[in-house]
């Protein structure tokens, strides 16, 4: 069977993040859309950013165009729906408008080829997936955009692929450590199912809870104020930070004495932004951090070529990737 094709169908949503441009997002993505049963199953794809050109805009590269397979459902804005080379019905134009014009949602009644340039924004990515439910679609897909890891959060997708490679850095070891990061970053484990219910509803500050099981508000908007206070907080069993976390409210929670067997719980892996020297600090002394979400990391793919022409090794990169991550590490372009 081809590699995690079997995985991606357990779960309802999944999500494809490069984490540079060329690292062969676009390539996994028309790898995924070629190979997903769908005499089975009821596929619906969009894009988050702009996906199918045939040349890179930035790096003018060529890059795969996408191809929708007869029946898939899509979602793209008004100007690339206009230019698609398929037949297809149309179901729906929102309101929600991009800078291409209105997210128009279709099904392709030929096969052929499409520009994807979908709900550019989380929240506009989730209604448009709640309003997919009455198609009775079995699995969404995803395609994520440069530096926008919202697409990957777990209150958007359960499931996610992870694109990596030369691009990201042409030195393997630097590569590896780095993705390896941002995996361990992916896989932090969820907080009790108590702090769960608590903590969720809850949409912006920094809160804490003492070990009475109480909620306090520490009247902090965000964890990069410099008014934060830790002061009375010797019955803190748990730091919540609804925003983005950062590494100087992260050394401020490691100096303190009184918090170091407090646990800080964020929303998701996408609200870090910390360093691995203070992440890695924190928790060598004893600190913890726990989420409230998390998708399921399926895989990682690599694309060893930097588009400058700089090749690295796949097969040593594949290894010492998943050497790292303890994850499958696929170079989907010698697969075919």
């Amino acid at each position: 069977m081809w590699p995690f094709i079997d995985d991606i169908l357990k779960h309802s949503s999944l999500s494809i993040i490069g984490l540079q441009k060329n690292t062969g997002k676009t390539e996994c993505l028309k790898y995924v859309l070629d190979r997903l049963p769908i005499d089975s199953r009821r596929i619906a794809v969009t894009s988050i950013g702009i996906d199918g050109e045939t040349t890179d805009q930035v790096t003018l590269t060529q890059k795969p165009e996408i191809v929708l397979r007869q029946g898939m459902f899509f979602a793209t804005s008004e100007m690339h729906y206009r230019q698609r080379r398929l037949v297809s019905e149309l179901i729906d134009v929102s309101d929600v408008t991009t800078s291409l014009g209105r997210v128009v949602t279709a099904k392709a009644l030929t096969t052929g080829k499409i520009l994807l340039s979908g709900p550019s924004s989380a929240v506009s990515l989730r209604r448009w997936m709640d309003d997919m439910k009455c198609f009775d679609i079995d699995l969404i897909v995803i395609d994520g955009a440069l530096s926008r890891m919202s697409s990957a959060s777990p209150a958007v997708s359960e499931s996610m692929i992870l694109a990596t490679g030369a691009a990201y850095s042409a030195n393997i070891q630097t590569l590896v450590q780095k993705t390896a990061f941002v995996v361990e970053l992916i896989n932090l484990p969820l907080t009790s199912a108590e702090n769960i219910a608590m903590l969720s509803p809850i949409e912006r500050g920094s809160w804490w809870i003492d070990r009475s099981g109480l909620l306090h508000d520490l009247n902090a908007s965000t964890s990069l104020s410099q008014e934060i206070r830790f002061e009375g907080m010797d019955e803190c069993q748990t730091l919540f930070v609804a925003g983005a976390l950062v590494d100087s409210y992260l050394e401020k929670v490691r100096k303190n004495k009184c918090l170091r067997e407090a646990e800080i719980v964020v929303r998701d892996f996408t609200k870090l932004f910390v360093t691995p020297q203070q992440l890695h600090l924190f928790q060598k002394g004893g600190g913890r951090i726990r989420v409230l979400q998390k998708s399921k990391l399926i895989g990682v793919t690599v694309n060893p070529t930097s588009p400058s022409g700089y090749v690295l090794d796949s097969e040593t990169l594949c290894q010492r990737l998943s050497a790292a991550i303890q994850l499958p590490v696929y170079d989907l372009f010698k697969i075919r």
